[in-house]
């Protein structure tokens, strides 16, 4: 998350908001969170993830990385799962996409 921290003035320029969740409850995602100045939710459950179709691992009890590029109207533009400690959606990555998406607008015609 110190990645999207680094990046955070560069994706609000684009018009981009940063929300980050965590398993953890409370008092340690607040500990996890201090450097951080978007906002970090506690207490994913396994009914969170299934919502989203992110995979739960059961063994440790938590939920996999699962990250989504939304638009204002909140439809998905991009989205990461991963079943493993790898795949993470890097924040220089985001910041790449979504130039990208926006050169690739149609200009809104006069």
């Amino acid at each position: 998350m110190a990645g999207y921290e680094a990046q955070k003035a560069a994706l609000e320029e684009l018009g981009v908001a940063i929300y980050a969740a965590a398993v953890d409850d409370e008092e340690k995602t607040r500990e996890v969170a201090k450097d951080l100045s978007f906002p970090v939710a506690h207490g994913v459950s396994r009914e969170d993830a299934d919502r989203i179709g992110a995979w739960w691992d059961g063994r440790r009890n938590y939920i996999q990385p699962s990250e989504f590029l939304l638009d204002g109207g909140g439809r998905v533009l991009s989205a990461t799962y991963s079943t493993g400690p790898i795949g993470r959606l890097d924040a220089d990555d985001v910041l790449s996409l979504v130039k990208i998406l926006n050169a690739r607008r149609k200009p809104k015609a006069d």
